[in-house]
């Protein structure tokens, strides 16, 4: 049950121990934003959660969760009606009453993979001509290095109010934010400041009384902390699927040589899971934007390269498997697919590996019919009446000449193959996320062709 991850006897024990609680505004109601804020809240904290969209702040206010999120929704509406969770487009009305300021605001990507700061920088000279005491400002979002010092500059232009900047990067996977939010790994914490860091400690007492570790450095190596884990981990997955692909070549099987290695302590098993390549809102952003900060120190980050040029090729691989199933030709086509978000548990697509197989299948002539319940209406925004959306998942496969599985969604997993053999024109199978066991499917008469391990004809 998501309950076991808040409803725990040591976090209300912690509360009760923390000696003061905070008034802590939250600027940016994004993704990042409104989690950090509802589980600041939860943990006994008074939130004023600032957005400059007026809507999205009206509907907070009524209870209404922007975000896919699981286990968000019940913590939201809890710490509403405990008056600890507060939204507004005003950001002095959140300077006036509270002393630490958490900024969570957009990063995006330029054209040249660099971080954008101008929101960060925007809200920080915002900050400097609006306050009037002491404030601690925590840098929350994902930024290059040497962004907390920029801040500081921006800041100290408009006003000689003491205050101080800290960098406590996040560490949150979309579809687990609540789980992660609520029961972190560690906490990494970048401060030149005693009285800074004395009082961010003060915040996650109710984390550290419990074995959490707190980790202080300085600004910068906090700063690249965030980037140097998540282009960590784009690598491990990266990897895994060169292993896979390569197994295809020699006959291995992919799953077995996961289980291999990762049983190895130094390894570990997670992100090892081959598939049609990473998205998402983080890997993709930050590994650029590390290959970029490195660019302009005259550093060449090859390993990051290959990354991305191998991630690049990987979300497209089944396309070429499908062709070649057709005998070279798709166009008219109708393929059925199976998830649109990046990864289950999430309504997020950016950088989803769907969104480029549906433009290279597109292109290409076929035709596709689409089934996610969660991700559907953002998928919409992008390719509007160009592709078929249906709503369940054997609907989808409705004179269907094959099926791409592009999400791993739960209820993917054990579905009725009998069913699907009397839905589908042609019994193939395409998984992009090898939802199913070689033993599963090998005696359902599809032709099933998965990543990294034997194909069934």
């Amino acid at each position: 049950s998501p309950k076991r991850f808040y409803f725990t006897k040591k976090h209300y024990l912690c509360r009760l121990k923390t000696f003061l609680e905070m008034n802590i505004a939250i600027v940016g109601t994004g993704y990042v934003g409104l989690v950090t804020g509802t589980t600041l809240a939860e943990l006994g904290n008074t939130v004023y959660c600032v957005d400059i969209d007026e809507t999205k702040v009206e509907n907070m206010k009524k209870g209404i969760v922007p975000i896919y999120e699981p286990g968000l929704e019940e913590i939201f509406l809890r710490n509403i009606q405990a008056n600890r969770l507060f939204f507004t487009t005003q950001l002095k009305e959140a300077l006036d009453k509270c002393d630490v300021i958490y900024l969570a605001l957009p990063t995006p990507p330029g054209e040249d993979g660099s971080a954008d700061l101008s929101y960060v920088l925007k809200v920080s000279e915002n900050i400097g001509e609006l306050m009037t005491s002491y404030k601690v400002i925590v840098n929350k979002s994902t930024v290059p290095v040497g962004t907390a010092d920029r801040v500081r500059e921006t800041i100290s232009a408009k006003t000689e109010i003491p205050f101080d900047v800290v960098s406590n990067p996040e560490f949150l996977r979309e579809g687990f934010a609540v789980e992660d939010s609520m029961n972190p790994a560690r906490i990494v914490v970048g401060s030149s400041s005693d009285k800074a860091k004395n009082i961010i400690a003060q915040i996650y007492q109710p984390f550290t009384n419990t074995g959490v570790p707190i980790i202080f450095m300085d600004e910068k190596s906090s700063e690249l902390t965030k980037y140097a884990a998540n282009s960590f981990l784009a690598v491990k997955i990266t990897f895994m699927n060169e292993i896979a692909n390569y197994c295809e070549k020699v006959g291995a099987d992919v799953d077995k040589v996961r289980l291999g290695m990762g049983s190895d302590d130094r390894i570990g098993h997670r992100f090892l899971f081959p598939g049609i390549g990473y998205g998402g809102s983080c890997f993709p952003k930050d590994v650029k934007a590390l290959i970029k900060s490195g660019k302009e120190e005259n550093f060449d980050f090859q390993i990051l390269n290959a990354t991305e040029n191998v991630n690049k090729a990987q979300k497209v691989i089944l396309v070429s498997e499908i062709e070649k199933y057709f005998g070279g030709n798709i166009k008219d086509k109708k393929i059925a697919m199976w998830g649109l978000a990046f990864k289950a548990n999430t309504d997020d697509i950016r950088e989803a590996s769907s969104l480029d197989n549906i433009s290279l299948l597109l292109e290409k002539g076929a035709k596709i019919t689409a089934y996610d319940a969660i991700a559907e209406e953002n998928v919409k925004k992008i390719f509007g009446d160009k592709i078929e959306y249906t709503k369940d998942m054997y609907s989808c496969l409705e004179d269907a000449d094959c099926l791409l599985i592009a999400t791993e969604w739960s209820e993917f997993k054990n579905p009725n193959f009998q069913l699907m053999a009397e839905k589908m024109k042609n019994k193939a199978i395409f998984d992009g996320r090898n939802m199913f066991s070689i033993d599963q499917i090998e005696n359902t008469g599809f032709y099933y062709k998965s990543i990294g391990r034997k194909t069934i004809k």
